[in-house]
């Protein structure tokens, strides 16, 4: 399985911003992290990084035409507002979870609502780096489902 883990904007500034919310880490540990967790579960994987919703967006679609098996979203702020992202998701059909590594039901309101959440399979908040691996693991008992039916 192959899979794209995209990572929106500000992500790239882990390690910076609000320590007390995304923790010490950095950016290039959390790909460490994420390579090393794909890596335990056989999927190959490729790692990108946009505060630009065009990029993210040309990201999802470039999944649909290189064949990827799932997509891993980490939308950022997008999450509350972007319908293209939305749409883009919907688009391409890919079995693509939301990950968040606060909880975002736990902080201001207006991060509480998720227009990107419904295009997905589903979406995971508040496990920290490991939401990343809880929603490769999410994706593949996903596929395994659907081949059993």
């Amino acid at each position: 399985m192959k899979f794209l883990i995209i990572n929106g904007p500000n992500i790239n500034m882990l390690g910076v911003r609000e320590k007390d919310i995304y923790g010490e880490m950095n950016y290039s540990q959390l790909c460490s992290y994420i390579n090393e967790s794909a890596k335990q579960l056989k999927i190959d994987i490729d790692i990108v990084q946009s505060n630009i919703e065009g990029e993210i967006i040309n990201f999802i679609q470039k999944a649909y035409f290189e064949k990827y098996d799932g997509i891993v979203i980490n939308p950022g702020a997008y999450t509350h507002y972007s319908i293209a992202i939305y749409d883009a998701i919907k688009a391409v059909s890919i079995p693509t979870v939301e990950v968040h590594i606060s909880n975002i039901q736990n902080r201001d309101e207006f991060r509480k609502k998720s227009v990107i959440a419904p295009s997905c399979i589903g979406q995971i908040c508040g496990f920290g780096y490991f939401g990343y691996t809880m929603a490769m693991m999410g994706i593949v008992e996903y596929s395994m489902d659907l081949m059993d039916k």
